[in-house]
């Protein structure tokens, strides 16, 4: 059997564990199985739970807003691991100069995200927390090349950027940050498999779980490569890259009670404001083999 895992460039533990192929960290977890490897590239990761259930993948990662998403759609995921929370991953900038004080400033205003991302959950949040709706007090706009020169200009309000376009913002100068992500929601990376293949071979889980722990401990003790890596594949300067890469935990943990609440809670959010249409409970993506099963069964 080949084990066929998604990896795109918005999750850096699968960009490094599809770039280390040199090192077969994904393959000598999976040999001892009798399984092999194969990587399937894209583009979108909003598209995980799709190309899950198309079978086209047998694995994925994400920021924590697309497994609501699919959810919500009607794919039966299950949760396989997390990294620990990101609180320097990105931010909502705004001008320098803006009149934007608070959350609350932002009714009315333009916004420019990665739309379904992380982002979402991030924007949503702190407009709930602020009593304002993500569908009814701002604009949201899907960020485009062009959008930190937007937000310099004055041509929208506020604008997420998260690593690499986060740390070369800073280092220009003429923005201010409005939302640490770290103060509004935890911002993991989200593993996620078939219910089927989770519970059927839960051994095929931890061993890939096992190699992301090698992809993050490699990236974690080999910074100035991890930053030419990217920086090669996805462009940007090498020393923003570093900024941003080091600027993350670089650590694998089991799904617990706590994620599952987070995700329980952008959940709600997302349906209360029509984000999605079908609302979610989060922890049916549990698998019935895993130790927050009991738990995730009283909720269901």
């Amino acid at each position: 059997m080949t084990i066929t895992i998604g990896v795109h460039a918005s999750n850096p533990s699968l960009f490094h564990l599809y770039h280390l192929t040199r090192l077969g960290l994904a393959q000598q977890e999976l040999e001892p199985l009798g399984e092999t490897v194969a990587f399937h590239p894209y583009s979108d990761g909003v598209r995980t739970g799709e190309l899950l259930t198309q079978g086209v993948i047998d694995f994925g990662g994400t920021g924590s807003t697309p497994p609501v998403t699919a959810q919500s759609a009607g794919h039966d995921l299950v949760y396989t691991a997390v990294s620990a929370p990101r609180p320097e991953h990105g931010a909502l900038l705004v001008p320098e100069d803006s009149p934007v004080r608070t959350v609350a400033d932002l009714k009315g205003a333009t916004v420019h995200l990665a739309i379904g991302s992380w982002q979402t959950h991030l924007v949503a949040k702190a407009l709930d927390d602020a009593g304002l709706s993500y569908a009814d007090d701002i604009t949201a706009v899907r960020s485009t090349d062009e959008s930190e020169q937007l937000l310099r200009t004055g041509a929208v309000a506020a604008w997420v950027a998260q690593g690499p376009q986060l740390a070369a913002a800073r280092r220009t100068g003429g923005v201010r940050t409005l939302i640490p992500t770290g103060d509004v929601i935890s911002d993991r990376s989200v593993f996620f498999t078939r219910r089927e293949l989770a519970e059927r071979r839960p051994e095929i889980v931890e061993a890939l779980t096992r190699a992301l722990r090698r992809a993050d401990d490699w990236a974690a003790a080999h910074p100035s490569e991890a930053a030419h890596l990217a920086a090669a594949d996805l462009g940007g300067e090498v020393g923003d890259w570093e900024a941003a890469l080091t600027a993350l935990p670089w650590r694998i943990e089991a799904v617990s009670e706590e994620f599952l609440a987070e995700q329980q809670e952008a959940a709600d959010i997302f349906h209360r404001t029509g984000f999605i249409e079908h609302p979610v409970t989060v922890a049916r993506a549990v698998a019935r083999t895993s130790a927050t099963a009991p738990a995730a069964a009283k909720a269901v």
